[in-house]
């Protein structure tokens, strides 16, 4: 087994005065003598952002190219590695998948390997999928913002328009169909038979209707 060490500062600052730097490397020396485990490598990302993934770090990415199975990385703190959730988990899983052990410090041990690893993975589970869901939001915030104004932003034109020189405008014959389908549904009638009438299928549809209230 080889073992590597990650340590990581953000700012040219911290960089050059080295302290934490050194900090971070001692817990790591100490952890490995505590363990009788003999430290190959320590790899310093000194001034890097941790929004920068791990294997677009410089030495993020040479140290995801040497480990191998049965190796050990150790890192002080989650957040010396990682700051990004989906990063974090994507990682581990590739590391637990070729058989490379994780250690962090601050959360007790191999976070791939032991207990705490199914409480690790469910946790940035969950925080990943709330990242995801943020961005999702925000993307549609700025589409409904940029489709009140008339400006296309990208993706699946709305129904009851085309686009032209990079702005949204109204298809007279899509919209009258709209507004038929809005007051059908408002009589009561059902996504089939609305479909049925206008040649589409009842979950299209929907998602018009929808998508017409979102921008609303």
């Amino acid at each position: 087994m080889k073992v590597f060490g990650y340590v990581r500062v953000s700012t040219s600052e911290q960089a050059a005065n080295g302290d934490s730097l050194e900090t971070q490397k001692a817990k790591i020396t100490g952890y490995c003598m505590m363990n009788g485990w003999e430290l190959s490598e320590i790899f310093v990302e000194a001034g890097v952002s941790g929004s920068v993934p791990l294997a677009d770090r410089p030495q993020g990415r040479r140290l995801l190219a040497v480990v191998g199975k049965g190796d050990m990385v150790i890192t002080p703190k989650l957040d010396r590695m990682f700051r990004s959730a989906s990063d974090a988990l994507g990682t581990l899983e590739e590391l637990k998948a070729q058989g490379t052990g994780l250690v962090m410090i601050d959360l007790g041990g191999d976070v791939t390997g032991n207990g705490i690893s199914k409480l690790v993975f469910t946790i940035l589970s969950a925080v990943a999928e709330n990242e995801r869901e943020r961005i999702r939001e925000r993307i549609r915030e700025v589409k409904r913002h940029l489709a009140s104004q008339g400006i296309y932003g990208g993706g699946k034109v709305p129904y009851g328009y085309t686009v032209e020189d990079g702005r949204l405008v109204e298809n007279p014959v899509q919209q009258a169909s709209l507004r038929e389908m809005k007051d059908a549904r408002a009589r009561g009638e059902s996504l089939r038979k609305i479909g049925e009438t206008h040649g589409l299928q009842a979950m299209t549809v929907k998602r018009i209707l929808d998508r017409t209230i979102d921008r609303e």
